[in-house]
């Protein structure tokens, strides 16, 4: 990992083969350890894979403010790592959170962003990803009660550091699809990265829920115009791969994958098949 300076902090980043440039941007709780299965398979294949820890999490800085956690802020250290490393356009693949800023990207700079994959996450109109926390409140607590318990700053955050194990292994092991996929070496890596830097940049990305629906109101239902990929899994209890049955409606050029036995770890519970769908479609899209 190297860091870089850019819209305001310093990001760690890993930046690794030549080629077509593709960012990958990981979700919650996770790190640009998260696509260690498939940053070394595209950069052999020809590509120059980009990965990085996101603002507030791992190495990169945490800023105290709550909103520098915003969607457009998280969109502006895509834009700002491109700059720094001196890309005109690259593609973009995102898993959870990170599919949702993958999207937010395209959307705000398609002169930017060639191509969009997302692992689980599928776009459906709304780039903030997430409703407002009243209709959360009101209609999805069955589904995302978990973003409900993130919101009171502080809280969480007090769960997480008074067992951080048990924390991070229910946030694991409720939407895995299989429990072995992680060695007892890699949760380590997690949770020692996490005590380090804390939960407060992960949570805080929740807590700007209500702010992104302000910030994205003018794309609200717009086309997402470039290539995209979507992968689906069967085990995913949060993003069921029905959830992208209308997506087509809103991406003219979509592709849909599926990966059967997965949770919602796509890239780390099935890294065989995740690559072998990602070169597929990226042979075929990229020239």
């Amino acid at each position: 990992m190297r860091h870089i300076e850019t819209n305001g902090v310093t990001l760690a980043i890993d930046d690794r083969g030549d080629g077509y440039p593709i960012v990958l941007i990981h979700g919650f709780p996770e790190l640009a350890y998260s696509w260690r299965h498939i940053v070394p398979v595209l950069a052999d294949a020809g590509y120059r894979a980009i990965s990085y820890d996101r603002r507030g999490i791992g190495q990169s800085d945490a800023p105290d403010a709550i909103d520098a956690y915003s969607l457009a802020h998280q969109v502006d250290d895509v834009i700002g790592i491109l700059d720094r490393l001196g890309i005109e356009q690259a593609a973009l693949i995102g898993h959870d959170w990170g599919s949702i800023i993958a999207y937010a990207t395209a959307l705000r700079h398609p002169d930017r962003i060639s191509h969009v994959v997302s692992l689980n996450v599928p776009y459906r109109g709304h780039p903030p990803g997430f409703p407002p926390i009243n209709v959360l409140r009101d209609k999805f607590a069955d589904r995302y009660g978990y973003v409900l318990t993130f919101l009171e700053p502080g809280s969480a955050e007090a769960r997480f550091e008074a067992d951080p194990d048990e924390w991070l292994r229910r946030m694991i092991s409720g939407v895995a699809g299989r429990d072995d996929f992680l060695t007892d070496a890699e949760f380590g890596f997690y949770r020692d990265a996490f005590v380090a830097s804390g939960m407060a940049g992960q949570l805080n990305v929740y807590r700007n829920i209500d702010r992104n629906q302000i910030d994205f109101a003018d794309l609200v239902g717009a086309p997402l115009t470039q290539p995209t990929l979507m992968v689906t899994t069967d085990l995913d209890p949060v993003l069921p791969a029905s959830g992208a049955a209308r997506m087509s409606e809103f991406v003219p050029d979509l592709e849909i994958a599926h990966i059967e036995n997965c949770g919602h770890w796509t890239s780390q519970e099935r890294p065989e098949q995740t690559n072998a769908i990602l070169l597929d479609w990226l042979g075929r899209r990229i020239p």
